[in-house]
């Protein structure tokens, strides 16, 4: 039994699940439908196939050794994930004046799927945060005397192999209690709260501390 590789799924898990921004926009969508729910969780999972790639071809290293181009991976992904939590909160604050129900046949157009697998993908490969992560993070598992590139490439599949459970599951958990969720007065709430929270989260980024 490979103990490093079991360690390396057990720590790789805890790190998808993690809420962040990806969590947050797969939510946000699954409340709209489960199909844009689940075409986010799968583009969450190619933004990490992404990071991933990045990571064993060696290209993350150079990311992080030029800080100019890490700042500006950084000021794009909290552009972005800010203008989806400024959208998020004007939705809440128009239904709130509106009366208008998540679950109406209007608002379950607004995200059509390409649009929600869009969402998704760029939310996790503008996280510049992820290739810094993977780079040092997969070297850690890789065995003395192995050849690096298989190992890395399993784990780097491992990630993504996760990410393809855990996001989908959590689309579908959404929509399965969908009726409630969609309330209008628990919509208005989710949404508000992921609006915040992604507001808050590309502020982050923007503000972030650049490397050095």
């Amino acid at each position: 039994m490979d103990a490093q590789l079991l360690a390396f799924v057990a720590v790789a898990a805890g790190m998808v699940a993690l809420p962040g921004a990806d969590f947050t926009v797969v939510v946000r969508n699954a409340l709209v439908s489960r199909r844009a729910g689940l075409a986010t969780a799968v583009g969450v999972a190619g933004g990490l196939l992404v990071h991933t790639a990045l990571a064993v071809a060696g290209l993350a290293a150079v990311l992080v050794a030029v800080p100019a181009l890490f700042r500006t991976v950084q000021l794009l992904g909290g552009a972005y994930v800010l203008h989806l939590g400024l959208r998020a909160l004007y939705a809440s604050w128009r239904r709130r004046g509106t009366g208008a129900d998540e679950g109406g046949p209007e608002d379950r157009t607004r995200t059509g799927h390409r649009r929600a697998l869009r969402q998704g993908f760029l939310t996790n490969a503008l996280n510049p945060k992820a290739p810094v992560l993977f780079l040092s993070l997969l070297p850690q598992f890789v065995p003395q005397g192995q050849p690096p590139l298989p190992r890395t490439l399993l784990l780097a599949a491992v990630v993504v192999l996760l990410a393809l459970i855990w996001f989908p599951a959590v689309a579908l958990l959404v929509d399965r209690l969908g009726r409630w969720l969609r309330r209008p007065r628990t919509a208005r709430a989710i949404e508000g709260g992921s609006g915040v929270a992604l507001t808050a989260l590309g502020l982050a980024l923007v503000a972030g501390p650049q490397l050095q």
